[in-house]
């Protein structure tokens, strides 16, 4: 006996009453008259790749805003929040920007952002996307606008793949081999394993469900997942980060408890371009760090101790509300940068 099974397809719905209505209400109520954030997003363009297209090596597309031209259009339809819609439009904007002399950030690539910090010895690389293809595609498109330099050091802020998967689209064996230093929050080969690896399957299921790569681009299917558009295609790998010099694995551990953030800042590689600040470990992710480049005066940082996730979709970790919420808890310790003496309270 053959059991056959009615699946009925459902296709894109258009919008209802009760959608329609909480849409315009939303209109009236947030402030969509203002559009300095636009005049933000695009100041410093340089340049870009046309509809930000990236292919791998075998002609497969890693990456393209070219699917999601409908986003031209300035009014949200009905199928789409107004916010979302908005957003949506924001983070069509890709290429090269200079955020500000010596710091450029290439956007728009992948669902993350690269930074590039021009120092004595050569350029500092902050994060490198998901792919080694799109890493790769943003170092020509920063080498086309400001010319060829070494890469002095990669720093990889946190744990996240969308900030580490592409190292190889920046660095070879030759430059590792060279000592061209990777820098990383302490411990974050371990935490990096657990997400990607242990956890990995559900990690990436879960990932198809959170950014929906799988849904036809439209205003009834995939606009954006608010972040950025989506998750990049390409080929990735980790490239092991040198150990920071904590002394040994005891007092990291112990340091890794800690609520208060160690005395003082660390400064590693790239000609002392840069000061290097843990992270408080109670955010999700479980490793990060923050950095300071004097010549600029420029402070890269994800997220502070009042906004950071508490419960991630991700389920990668709960956040420590607790030790979030202290009063004397600060993500990173800026004192006495200069010297390097400085403190948290």
């Amino acid at each position: 006996m053959t059991q056959t099974t009615d699946v009925t397809q459902e296709s894109p719905k258009a919008a209802s009453a009760s959608v329609i209505a909480q849409h315009a209400a939303t209109l009236t109520t947030l402030p969509f008259s203002d559009t300095g954030d636009f005049d933000d997003a695009a100041r410093g363009f340089l340049g870009t790749i046309e509809n930000a297209k990236i292919t791998s090596a075998q002609g497969r597309m890693v990456w393209s805003l070219e699917p999601y031209g409908f986003l031209a259009e300035e009014t949200a339809p009905p199928t789409v929040d107004p916010s979302l819609w908005r957003q949506s439009r924001l983070n069509m904007h890709h290429g090269l920007f200079e955020v500000v002399s010596g710091v450029y950030q290439v956007r728009g690539l992948d669902i993350a952002n690269m930074t590039l910090i021009e120092g004595d010895n050569g350029v500092i690389v902050v994060d490198t996307l998901t792919s080694i293809e799109g890493a790769r595609a943003a170092m020509e498109l920063y080498f086309q606008h400001r010319g060829k330099r070494p890469v002095a050091a990669v720093i990889f802020t946190h744990t996240h793949t969308d900030h580490w998967g592409g190292a190889r689209g920046v660095v070879d064996d030759a430059m590792l081999a060279a000592g061209v230093p990777i820098i990383a929050p302490n411990f974050f080969m371990e935490h990096a394993v657990s997400e990607n690896i242990i956890a990995g399957p559900a990690m990436l299921r879960r990932a198809q469900y959170q950014f929906g790569p799988f849904l036809a681009k439209g205003v009834r299917g995939h606009v954006d997942c608010g972040l950025g558009k989506t998750m990049a295609a390409g080929g990735g790998g980790v490239v092991a980060a040198d150990r920071p010099d904590h002394r040994d694995r005891r007092q990291a551990h112990h340091r890794r408890r800690r609520v208060r953030i160690p005395d003082g800042a660390e400064q590693r590689g790239a000609g002392g371009d840069a000061f290097l600040h843990p992270a408080l470990q109670a955010f999700e992710p479980r490793r990060e760090l923050h950095a300071q480049f004097p010549q600029s005066a420029a402070v890269p940082r994800r997220r502070c101790a009042r906004c950071a996730g508490l419960v991630e979709i991700s389920g990668r970790g709960i956040a420590d509300v607790g030790r979030q919420g202290g009063g004397d808890v600060r993500p990173a310790s800026l004192a006495g940068v200069g010297g390097g003496s400085g403190s948290t309270p």
